[in-house]
């Protein structure tokens, strides 16, 4: 690890002010990009420590909830409001890291880790793009079990890793972001690129620019909602293949529908869809099935995760069917 500078703000504007100064990153619970600088990954000059920043999870005027960035995993996961409203982001949270590492780890940061691409993170002996533009993938031709069958392109096929940020995408969750320019907000579904030719560019942060706080909207689907995560093993691996999904149902019809896939993509992967076809029919396992099958059409797997096509179409209905009692 190179050495750095490092300063603690105690609000948005020193943060901004310092960050602006001396072109330094912002720094969270530091889970992952304290790794990342070990790595010799990254190297900033400078760290600006935004962990202290007071974290609030309060009450929007629509009845929905703002987050702030600075909130600790373990304080969204335990909030009464979030496991009673929204308890898909509460069971991702818990899926997703240790109790340790949620008592450290930031909604903010959560949002901006970066992939856990084997080859990303072998600086001696691999080609990255998204590490080193222009170096190349040697995750397409190796072991890509782990990596992306939607979205992915020939310079990146990595997987974004968290839990959290499908359940978000699937809440229709907004960014709030504040930088040298104001502040203005992204659909989460939006703050993430794909890879594209430029996989180094993963997100639409502009230069200085701090992620505030999280917000969600009312919903019914929300309160009717859960997560699944299928993983190699049950202590605190990466999704396969996860999914978060809520559902609203009146008078027999599916009138809402919100489905989310994570281990898929280089994103959050919305599965608009799987949503389209589920709206207005009757909720039954032959109908989750051809709606996850219409999503993961466009499925381009490689050899080491071809599997993950079925097994997301099984896990979409599993998860459907369990909302809804369909599940035979």
């Amino acid at each position: 690890m190179r050495t750095f500078d490092y300063r603690r703000a105690v609000d948005h504007t020193q943060a901004l002010s310092i960050a602006e100064a001396e072109h330094a990153r912002y720094l969270g619970g530091g889970t992952n990009l304290v790794d990342l600088m070990r790595q010799n990954i990254e190297s900033p000059a400078a760290l600006v420590d935004v962990s202290r920043l007071k974290g609030t999870i309060e009450n929007t005027a629509g009845g929905g909830l703002l987050i702030g960035a600075a909130t600790r995993n373990s304080v969204v996961a335990a909030n009464p409001v979030v496991r009673a409203h929204y308890p898909m982001l509460s069971r991702a949270l818990l899926a997703g890291a240790s109790a340790q590492i949620r008592n450290m780890a930031t909604v903010g940061g959560n949002i901006l880790q970066r992939t856990r691409c084997a080859y990303f993170y072998d600086v001696a002996g691999s080609r990255c793009n998204k590490r080193e533009p222009g170096d190349g993938c040697d995750a397409i031709g190796g072991f890509n079990r782990y990596h992306a069958i939607l979205g992915a392109s020939g310079s990146c096929i990595a997987t974004h890793p968290s839990d959290m940020c499908v359940a978000l995408a699937a809440l229709d969750a907004t960014v709030h972001l504040v930088g040298p320019g104001g502040e203005r907000k992204v659909p989460l579904i939006d703050f993430h690129n794909l890879p594209g030719e430029t996989p180094q560019i993963e997100t639409v942060l502009r230069p200085g620019e701090l992620i505030s706080a999280i917000e969600l909207a009312p919903s019914a689907a929300a309160v009717n909602s859960a997560y699944r995560k299928v993983r190699d093993r049950s202590s605190y691996a990466f999704a396969l293949v996860s999914v978060a999904a809520g559902l609203e149902v009146v008078d027999g019809k599916i009138k809402d529908v919100r489905i989310a896939l994570g281990g898929v993509a280089a994103k959050p992967w919305r599965a608009v869809r799987a949503e389209e076809a589920l709206r207005g029919e009757t909720p039954a396992r032959e109908r989750f099935l051809e709606a996850a099958g219409a999503e993961l059409a466009a499925a381009r797997p490689f050899d080491g995760n071809a599997f993950k096509s079925e097994l997301a179409k099984r896990t979409i209905a599993a998860i459907l069917g369990e909302l809804t009692g369909a599940s035979a």
